[in-house]
């Protein structure tokens, strides 16, 4: 008499989720290897080392030479608007690790509490706000917006490996639940500084949908070579400042 076999269980890149918790809930949802391209190419493992390389290379050089600027910048923001010189930025990075990077602060100390009274000027299409006129930013930080000079703390995101110098943006936590579980998948890599989408118009875009597009397409096609030539186009962008407040 032979034997009953079992049929093997079915493995899912998706985890359970605590009802209490809705980001868990929204992780839960998501397929992080169906966003990557099924051929990887070769070496891949090596490519990527040699990202994370170049991440801690250029960040680390740049945070030191930079560090007289975060000194200036800091006491013009002082000077400004008084309050912290760094906003804490509660954000979801890869595959839904949370963790919290810096911007030097734009915006007036209450700013988080004022953004439900604003959400209905929201000028993007989807779950990111973007509003050009917001009136909560200060003097100081449309100019610091404006050439992108509020992101460069996120280098330090970068050093200690939360961020890379190339690829999609985090999401809050808000902007990640009401996203959809295919949007999400922006996240299966590392989130980065700069991206596709920053280099072809940034707030210009005013369609989330499109931004994730963009960024699906950065991970379906990623190459060291690609993200050198991302990080080319992204310098003259941040120095005419285009698309940006």
């Amino acid at each position: 008499m032979g034997t009953e076999t079992k049929p093997s269980p079915v493995v899912s890149h998706r985890r359970r989720a605590p009802d209490d918790d809705p980001v868990a809930r929204a992780l839960a949802e998501v397929d992080w290897e169906a966003a990557l391209p099924k051929d990887r190419g070769p070496f891949l493992r090596t490519r990527l080392a040699l990202k994370r390389a170049i991440d801690v290379g250029l960040s680390g050089l740049a945070l030191l030479l930079l560090l007289p600027v975060f000194v200036v910048l800091g006491v013009l923001i002082v000077i400004d608007s008084g309050g912290p010189i760094f906003y804490p930025w509660r954000v979801i990075g890869y595959r839904g690790r949370r963790f919290t990077g810096y911007k030097l602060r734009t915006m007036v100390p209450d700013a988080d509490q004022l953004k439900d009274h604003l959400a209905h000027l929201n000028e993007m299409q989807g779950p990111v706000f973007k509003m050009r006129d917001d009136p909560r930013v200060t003097a100081l930080g449309r100019l610091l917006r404006k050439y992108s000079l509020d992101e460069l703390p996120q280098l330090w995101s970068v050093l200690v490996g939360d961020m890379s110098l190339v690829g999609p943006r985090p999401l809050s936590a808000e902007e990640f639940i009401e996203a959809t579980p295919l949007e999400r998948r922006k996240l299966s890599v590392v989130p980065g500084i700069t991206c596709i989408w920053q280099v072809s118009g940034r707030n210009e875009i005013d369609s989330f949908a499109d931004w994730v597009r963009l960024d699906l397409e950065y991970i379906r096609t990623w190459s060291l070579t690609r993200d050198v030539a991302i990080l080319l186009r992204t310098l003259p962008v941040v120095v005419r400042g285009t698309g940006a407040y």
